[in-house]
């Protein structure tokens, strides 16, 4: 062969080898996972390990909601949707609970992603039914998409803002362009989308709330509604998803019920007394002290301490630099300082927390120490846009002997404080205009007060008001959305595969979104750039940097004051529900769980509250 001709034939076996490579990563799966590596269960596998697929089906879980529902619509920023109403909904592919992040086929049976991730096609199953026995149709699939996205609430334009168009192809085949390939999540995210009957919705406005119970086609459906009360599930015996292998051990009781509560106080002496069956404990002082009772001893109520691996996320009291008080770091930082963490575990919580420390604790996507050399490479660039301190001193926060007396981070904070411009007149802290400084904190959780009373008094001694002001569930949702706080203790969930999600909590494109979890306001280039990054990650390692990095940035902002954490769940139960031997590695996979037929379930007690509690 002459050259000529063994240069085409390499090019055209080259051409070859691109054009397998494209067709094999187009190629329709029955999971998909985030690098392209091959998933923990093949596709003929038969159920989850952590889910015990001969479970007995039957009897009633009961738990506690806690303030009020007015609305059977979760997809709207309007009104407060009933817990657990996600359950009625069947999604196009299902998250593994054991593996960092895999999708497996749900409402699609097989999945197929583009070459560079620059589309996404979704195969319907045939016996996918709603619960009036009507198909789920790829147009079903096209109308949830742009329904959610043109009257859902705000979170789904950010979170589904890099899809094109959605192009139904067939009855039961849904393209997703994007408009930017290499976005390796997106994929998976299009997976969670909950598909709603487009039918059904034909007669109603989306966009109102309602108490009507909605069609869905998922395990369970709407039984009874008491409005504000109690919400019952029903399970659907004819489910067309029953005997699937991602479903085999999974929603295992006849009956789920809520009741609700206004006070977790309260419903912790109802749950004692055995109006309901389950109780996810937060309180490191209850879990203590708070079931002491007959029911522990004799073994008919049980405790339990679950491993939770998890990134532990960030929770703390959480700034909103919106507001003129807030926005210079130096402020945010001398207000974290009065912070004594320390006396709070030991007198509050009974030593059982750990101080968090990174927005993705409890992982190895939490930075330490200086940065290594490829996040070095990564932050670089942003010098003289982030803070100094990022590149040459590790974070860290005070620590304190537990006495109460923090007379060295008082000091500082006054320092930093006076470099602010504000100054101590009359007793009083006044701001640079000579203003006396008022802050006010926004607080449902009338358990939390106890926390924030000692903090209180710090800010005091140096003139600082703080007000407390608890507001019922509605009243904190709206001003939570319309960003009417100064101060708020929440959280920033985490997983072990971060992505999309980060712009919800950081990016500026999420700032002014009322439905988004920005709630400090964010609105950085040097931090979008960040997110972005992330995002964009090629690897599991650059992953892991580029997380690192952005951790990093967020700490060295003060945007909060951090909080603590516990590495695993405690929950407690009345000894007729039972769960598999094998937990989930990231869940507490409550769906698994089944009710015991040969243990009578606790007696029902009248519960210690009024109805003006409930």
């Amino acid at each position: 062969m002459n050259r000529p001709k063994l240069q085409i034939a390499k090019r055209l076996g080259l051409l070859g080898l691109l054009c397998a490579c494209a067709l094999a990563e187009a190629a329709p799966r029955h999971a998909l996972t985030l690098y392209g590596e091959a998933p923990k269960y093949p596709a003929s596998f038969s159920h989850f390990e952590y889910a015990n697929p001969d479970a007995p089906k039957g009897g009633v879980l009961r738990r506690a909601g806690f303030g009020s529902f007015d609305s059977l619509n979760p997809f709207i920023n309007k009104g407060v949707a009933a817990d657990d109403i996600g359950l009625i909904y069947d999604t196009l592919t299902t998250n593994s609970l054991d593996e960092p992040f895999t999708v497996y086929g749900l409402l699609a049976e097989k999945i197929e992603r583009g070459p560079k991730n620059a589309w996404v096609r979704f195969h319907l199953r045939p016996q996918a039914r709603f619960h009036d026995g009507e198909p789920v149709k790829a147009e079903d699939v096209a109308f949830s998409f742009e329904t959610l996205v043109s009257q859902g609430a705000p979170q789904y334009r950010a979170y589904y803002a890099d899809v094109d168009k959605v192009v139904v192809e067939g009855v039961r085949k849904v393209r997703f362009d994007f408009k930017h390939a290499g976005n390796r999540e997106l994929p998976m995210i299009l997976g969670q989308l909950p598909v709603l009957p487009k039918h059904w919705w034909a007669e109603r406005d989306f966009s109102a709330g309602s108490l009507e119970p909605p069609l869905g086609s998922g395990p369970y459906r709407v039984a009874q509604v008491q409005p504000g009360r109690s919400i019952s599930y029903e399970r659907v015996k004819d489910y067309w998803g029953r005997e699937l292998a991602v479903n085999r051990g999974f929603y295992n009781f006849d009956r789920l019920v809520f009741d609700y509560y206004r006070d977790n106080t309260v419903a912790l002496q109802a749950f004692k007394a055995g109006q309901f069956d389950y109780w996810l404990e937060t309180s490191a002082k209850n879990w203590a002290t708070a079931y002491d009772v007959p029911a522990v001893r004799d073994g008919r109520l049980l405790k339990e301490e679950i491993a939770n691996h998890n990134p532990t996320g960030m929770q703390g009291f959480i700034f909103n630099i919106r507001k003129p008080l807030l926005q210079d770091r130096r402020i945010r930082e001398a207000l974290a300082l009065l912070f004594d963490f320390e006396w709070t575990n030991r007198q509050l919580f009974n030593g059982a927390y750990f101080r968090t420390r990174s927005y993705f604790d409890n992982s190895e996507l939490a930075s330490s120490g200086l940065p290594g050399k490829a996040e070095l490479a990564i932050l670089e660039p942003l010098r003289g846009q982030v803070p100094d301190e990022v590149f040459d001193k590790p974070f860290e926060l005070p620590v304190t002997d537990g006495s109460g007396i923090i007379r060295e981070q008082q000091r500082r904070a006054y320092q930093l404080l006076t470099e602010a411009g504000w100054q101590v007149k009359d007793d009083r802290m006044v701001d640079a205009d000579g203003k006396p400084v008022k802050l006010e904190f926004l607080l449902v959780q009338a358990e939390f007060e106890r926390v924030l009373l000692p903090y209180k008094r710090n800010l005091a001694d140096l003139g600082i008001e703080l007000e407390i002001r608890r507001v019922d569930v509605s009243q904190y949702i709206n001003r939570l959305r319309s960003r009417d706080f100064d101060m708020i203790v929440s959280g920033f969930g985490q997983s072990n595969s971060p992505g999309n999600e980060q712009r919800e909590y950081w990016h500026s494109a999420s700032a002014d979104n009322p439905g988004s979890r920005n709630f400090i306001g964010l609105k950085d280039p040097a931090i979008d750039k960040l997110v972005d990054q992330l995002i964009a990650a090629d690897t599991r390692q650059e992953l892991v940097d580029h997380t690192r990095a952005l951790d990093r940035v967020l700490l060295w902002g003060h945007y909060v004051v951090p909080n603590w954490h516990i590495k695993t769940w405690r929950v407690a139960y009345w000894h007729h529900l039972a769960h598999p031997q094998v937990t989930p590695r990231q869940d507490i996979g409550l769906m698994t769980w089944w009710y015991r037929g040969d243990q009578a379930p606790a007696a029902t007690a009248p519960a210690p509250a009024d109805e003006a509690e409930r």
